[in-house]
């Protein structure tokens, strides 16, 4: 198949991406069209919103700090709580993030957990291959016919007569989707992502007891909340779902929005499934949003843990706030994996896992997430033993009293060479497997993925544009973090098979740290060498 057999049938829809019949299955003119009458109706207040956000980085910039917004007090104070959940949405204890990628989906909801969240957004490298094939694995998985042989070893894949609810995230506001284009603009890729998966599934999934269920990341901004409150409720009455199926957990995984919780609750009241503590993409998120403040300069990476003072605080007030609402909250990602190689490493990983999930549930998260099918186990364990009900709605939290000065509060700690080294290595790393398809990398027996990418481009853009001062007395320069940079992707690259991509991950990674302002994402200019 080829472009022209659907723009022929979709006026003003243009494919620039491959298609053969499989994919023809999933880019149908009808729901090619259902996608792009979204577009025509809410990209231009998408880009209202993402315009916001520039206006409202440069205030950060200018010297102001986020705040609680005088503006929504009643809200806030409001006695209100959310439209109840379905069934299938109560029990959330262990939650699985990963990947589109076919083998992915397969063992994820085979893993035991409570609920898999397919991902488009920071574990996906959003090749086109990925995201329309991605389209077809998850229909192929909510229809219960997905399987898959692997070819080197000839095992045969398919799913358990049990399997964890699905849960999709599509990409963020800011990222469109290039190999799709309605009226000469490429389409938002959040609701390429959200359309596509909603018009081939959300009626099955529905019919099964369960429903079209999301994950909403990087919101910076309430109004953002009421913007995906519109397409659902456009998206609901153009297929002819009942008002209220759809249903959206948000990240707070923005510093910004930390600020307007009981605001995103209320914007997405008919349509929300609580609220997630996106932690690794909020560490960053404090580091771009403070760019400008020289006060504000993190110590080492390692050091950025969930017992420092501002992250215990903001992980409170997401419980507080969602309990009080009548929802969940869900706790976040360890990035320990398994470690088959040396047995003392692994128990060290598993250990750090138990004692962040024991955190988590005395805490009174209704639920958590892992990265990797041999944490399921572990992380049901503890929340088996502490949580015998469904979920903690009952823990109100009232001694919590956050205020601006908590969520703003610099970490403790100290900045170090290896945390520089690790930060280029990391980086660059990553940014490589990326370009090469790949968005979720185990390193240094971690998981990465764009998120933690994320922490260590803007750590090391922070610490040159301030002129950081590290614990033997070097100051951080342009010069230092670009020559490891080089040195670092020239170590790697020559230990590395042809074909790889450490050149092009050295280039963008110079240009991040090096930018007179903090990119925005790193995805933003990589995307543009993605096929």
């Amino acid at each position: 198949m080829t472009a022209a057999r659907f723009q022929a049938g979709v006026d003003g829809v243009e494919v620039l991406g491959r298609v053969d019949d499989l994919r023809g299955g999933i880019l149908t003119p009808p729901a090619l069209a259902f996608v792009a009458d979204l577009a025509r109706a809410f990209r231009p207040a998408l880009q209202d919103r993402l315009a916001a956000r520039k206006q409202a980085q440069a205030a950060f910039d200018a010297g102001r700090l986020p705040d609680f917004l005088p503006e929504t007090a009643a809200v806030r104070a409001g006695d209100w709580t959310v439209a109840p959940l379905p069934p299938g949405l109560l029990d959330r204890r262990v939650e699985i993030t990963g990947p589109v990628d076919r083998k992915m989906i397969i063992n994820a909801l085979n893993s035991g957990a409570s609920c898999f969240m397919a991902d488009f957004e920071d574990s996906n490298s959003p090749t086109w291959d990925n995201c329309i094939d991605g389209q077809v694995n998850l229909r192929d998985a909510v229809a219960g016919t997905i399987a898959w042989t692997d070819p080197e070893r000839g095992k045969a894949y398919a799913l358990n007569p049990v399997t964890a609810k699905l849960l999709v995230r599509p990409r963020g506001l800011h990222l469109v989707e290039k190999h799709l284009r309605v009226d000469g603009e490429p389409v938002p890729a959040s609701l390429f992502d959200f359309g596509l998966y909603l018009f081939h599934n959300a009626a099955a999934q529905l019919a099964r007891g369960e429903g079209p269920w999301f994950y909403l990341p990087k919101l910076q901004h309430h109004l953002e909340a009421r913007w995906w409150n519109d397409v659902f409720v456009a998206a609901q009455q153009a297929l002819g779902l009942p008002p209220g199926s759809i249903k959206a957990t948000v990240l707070i995984e923005t510093l910004p929005a930390s600020f307007q919780m009981h605001e995103i609750l209320w914007e997405l009241r008919e349509h929300s499934s609580g609220l997630n503590c996106g932690r690794w993409d909020y560490i960053f998120s404090f580091i771009k949003t403070l760019q400008a403040h020289p006060d504000k300069v993190l110590p080492d990476r390692s050091q950025v843990g969930m017992t420092q003072p501002f992250m215990a605080a903001y992980t409170s007030l997401v419980i507080q706030t969602c309990h009080r609402r009548g929802v969940h909250a869900m706790g976040g990602m360890a990035a320990q994996i398994p470690i088959k190689r040396d047995p003392a490493l692994n128990q060290a990983a598993l250990d750090k896992v138990r004692a962040d999930k024991l955190r988590e549930v005395k805490a009174g998260h209704d639920g958590t997430w892992v990265a990797h099918p041999g944490l399921v186990p572990v992380a049901m364990e503890i929340f088996d033993a502490h949580m015998p009900a469904p979920n903690q709605l009952h823990v109100l939290r009232p001694e919590v009293a956050v205020t601006q000065a908590d969520l703003l509060a610099v970490p403790a700690g100290t900045r170090t060479r290896d945390g520089v080294v690790w930060n280029a290595r990391v980086g660059i790393q990553y940014l490589e497997a990326w370009l090469g398809g790949n968005g979720c990398v185990p390193l240094y027996d971690l998981m990465e993925d764009a998120a933690t990418a994320e922490i260590s481009r803007a750590q090391l853009w922070q610490q040159v544009h301030h002129g950081a001062r590290l614990e033997d007395g070097t100051v951080v320069t342009a010069e230092l973090v670009v020559g490891l940079i080089r040195q670092q992707a020239a170590l790697l690259g020559a230990d590395a098979p042809a074909g790889h991509h450490f050149d092009q991950a050295a280039d963008i990674f110079v240009e991040l740290v090096t930018a007179p302002r903090c990119p925005d994402f790193l995805t933003l200019p990589a995307y543009d060498r993605l096929a």
